[in-house]
C-alpha cells in the first residue's frame, strides 16, 4: 500500500452514514488524499499518529442525546486542526464543545434552501455560492444552542443553525449533507473548507503511480507474484502496475472458462502477452467449464460450479510457478470500506468474493493489493497514466460467471455461440451510434423460450433474446437506457439477419430496483 504520509492528508471519521463514501469521492475529485475510518477505530493515539491536516465528521444514525452515544476523540478539539461536522457530525461537535442538541420533534428530510445569516458575506464556506443554495436535509435531532465561540453562518426556514462556525479555531459544521447529489453545490462547500484548511490538491494519479511502484518493490523484493487476470479493468490495471514495478517477477494466470464475449480471450492474451510483454499463462479450460455446466439451469448452481472450478484451475496453473510468494488482487477502496463492521472490532477483512476463492490462505500466499486505496474512477485514471488504451479502460463491467448468467435456463454450447454473436452485434450497434460511453452496461440475454417466426417463405422456431442497457453511477441502482425506436428496430433487424438461431428481439426496460442488472 503506498505511503501517503508525504501528502496532505484528511481524515474522515465515519459515524455510520450510508453516504460517507461520497465525502471521500468529492474530496478525491479535488485531488485531496483522504481516508475513511470508523469512529470506534479512531482512538486518541490513532488520531495523533495519523496526523491529519483536517478532519471531517460524517453523518450517522445515532442520537447524541442517547446515553453512551458515539463521540469524536477528545484530543481532536485541541490538536489545532480544522474540523468540519456534517449532520450528526455537527451535533457531536456542539455536544462535546458545550452546546446543546435536542432529540425528536425536529425531523427534517428532503430539500431545503440555505441563505447566509444576517451580517455574513459570501465568503468562507459560502465563497462562490449564491444567496440561496439548495441543500439536502436528513436529520431527526437538531442543535438548539451553539457551543461557546460559534456563530451562525447560514440558516434555512426550518434549521436556524444550518451552518455554524468558530472561524478562530477552524471549526465548521452543517446540518445538511453537502456530499450528496441533492446538494448541487455541496462540493464547492467542501472545497471552501479544504482551501481554508490549507490543502493545495497534491493528490494525483501520477504521484500515486510512482509511490505504488516504490511500495510494491519494497513489499515484494526479489520474490515472485501471481496475478489472476480476468480481463476486467481492475485486475488489468493492477497487473500492468505491478509489472512496471517488478517486471518478469510477475506471472499472470488468465483462466479462460469459455464464457467470455466474442474474441475476448484473444484480445486479453494479445494485449498482455504481445503489447505489454507480461508473462502470461492462458489457462484455456473452456471444455472443462462448459462440460460441467451443460444442462445446468439453476442460477446458484451455475455460480457455485464456476467458482469451484475456477479455484481448482487457478491453483493447478499457479502451482507451476516456482517460488511464488504473493498473490495480486484488484481490491478497490469501496471493498475495504464496506468490509468494516461498525459493531465489530478494528480489523479490516475484504469480503470473501473479492478474494480469489480463499486462495491466499489455501496456497500460503501473501497479498499484494495496489488499488485498495482507489475508487473505480481513480482506477481508470491510473490505467490511463499507465498507458492502457481508452477503449479498454472504458469497458463496461462484465460479471465473473460471464455469459453463464446471461443464459437463463439450461446452458448449451449452441446457445452460448448464438448469444456471443448477438451480443457482438448489439455492442457494435451501440459503438456505431456513439452511445457506448453513455451506458454503464449493455448486453444480450438469450431466453429459454423458442418462438415461431417467418423468414423468407419458411417457418422458423428459434430463440428469443432480450437486449439490456442501463445507466448507473455505481451499479447499486440503475435505469434502462432510453434508446430510440429507430435504434431498437435497426438492432433487432441486424440480430435476426446476422445471427442464425434468433428470430425475436425484445428490450428489457426494468430498472434496478426492482430488477437486477443481470438476468441471473
Amino acid at each position: 500500500m503506498p505511503d501517503m504520509t508525504q501528502h496532505q492528508r484528511l481524515l474522515i471519521i465515519d459515524f455510520g452514514s450510508q453516504v460517507t463514501q461520497l465525502i471521500a469521492r468529492r474530496l478525491r475529485e479535488l485531488n485531496i488524499y483522504c481516508e475513511i475510518h470508523p469512529y470506534q477505530n479512531v482512538s486518541p493515539a490513532f488520531l495523533t499518529d495519523f496526523a491529519p491536516q483536517a478532519v471531517i465528521l460524517s453523518g450517522g444514525p445515532d442520537s447524541v442525546t442517547r446515553e453512551g452515544s458515539t463521540r469524536a476523540p477528545e484530543n481532536l478539539w485541541t490538536m489545532g486542526v480544522p474540523v468540519f461536522g456534517i449532520c450528526y457530525g455537527q451535533q457531536v461537535m456542539m455536544q462535546q464543545l458545550g452546546g446543546n442538541v435536542e432529540a425528536g420533534h425536529h425531523a427534517e428530510y428532503g430539500r431545503a434552501y440555505v441563505t447566509p445569516a444576517p451580517g455574513h458575506k459570501k465568503d468562507g464556506i459560502f465563497a462562490g455560492l449564491s444567496d440561496r443554495e439548495q441543500v439536502w436535509m436528513s436529520h431527526g435531532d437538531r442543535v438548539t444552542q451553539l457551543a461557546p465561540g460559534f456563530e451562525v453562518v447560514g440558516t434555512s426556514p426550518n434549521a436556524p443553525y444550518a451552518i455554524t462556525a468558530d472561524e478562530g479555531r477552524g471549526f465548521y459544521a452543517v446540518q445538511f449533507h453537502p456530499e450528496v447529489h441533492h446538494t448541487p453545490n455541496g462540493k464547492q462547500m467542501l472545497e471552501n473548507f479544504t482551501r481554508m484548511a490549507g490543502f493545495t490538491g497534491d493528490w494525483t494519479m501520477a504521484a500515486y503511480k510512482d509511490e505504488a511502484i516504490r511500495k510494491i518493490r519494497e513489499q515484494v523484493g526479489d520474490k515472485k507474484v501471481i496475478c489472476g487476470l480476468s480481463g476486467g479493468v481492475d485486475s488489468s490495471v493492477a497487473a500492468v502496475l505491478i509489472h512496471e514495478a517488478i517486471g518478469d517477477q510477475l506471472t499472470c494466470v488468465f483462466v479462460d472458462h469459455g464464457l467470455l464475449r466474442q474474441n475476448e480471450a484473444e484480445e486479453v492474451v494479445s494485449m498482455f502477452r504481445d503489447n505489454y510483454n507480461i508473462p502470461l499463462i492462458h489457462a484455456d479450460e473452456a471444455d472443462l467449464f462448459i462440460g460441467a455446466l451443460e444442462g445446468v439451469s439453476d442460477p446458484e448452481v451455475k455460480r457455485k460450479t464456476i467458482g469451484k472450478l475456477f479455484i481448482d484451475v487457478f491453483q493447478k496453473y499457479a502451482n507451476e510457478i516456482e517460488g511464488a510468494e504473493f498473490l495480486a488482487q484488484g481490491t478497490l477502496y469501496p471493498d475495504v470500506i464496506e468490509s468494516v463492521s461498525f459493531s465489530g472490532g478494528p480489523s479490516v477483512t475484504i469480503k470473501s468474493h473479492h478474494n480469489v476463492g480463499g486462495l491466499p490462505e489455501k496456497m500460503g500466499l501473501k497479498l499484494v493489493e495496489p488499488l485498495r486505496e482507489l475508487f473505480k474512477d481513480e482506477v481508470r485514471a491510473l490505467g490511463r497514466e499507465l498507458g492502457l488504451p481508452d477503449k479498454f479502460i472504458g469497458r463496461h463491467p462484465f460479471p465473473g460467471p460471464g455469459l453463464a448468467i446471461r443464459c437463463p435456463g439450461e446452458i448449451t454450447r449452441d446457445k452460448l455461440d448464438i448469444l456471443r454473436k448477438a451480443d457482438a452485434v448489439f455492442i457494435d450497434q451501440i459503438r456505431q451510434h456513439g452511445l457506448y460511453d453513455e451506458i454503464w452496461q449493455a448486453f444480450v440475454a438469450i431466453l429459454p423460450v423458442r418462438t415461431v417466426g417467418v423468414m423468407g417463405d419458411g417457418r422458423t422456431y428459434d430463440y428469443a433474446c432480450a437486449l439490456r442497457a442501463v445507466t448507473s453511477v455505481d451499479g447499486m441502482t440503475a435505469d434502462y437506457y432510453p434508446f430510440s425506436h429507430d435504434f431498437l428496430g435497426e438492432t433487432a433487424t441486424r440480430i435476426i439477419n446476422e445471427v442464425k438461431g434468433i428470430n425475436r428481439v425484445t428490450y428489457d426496460i426494468t430498472s434496478k430496483p426492482p430488477g437486477t442488472i443481470e438476468w441471473e
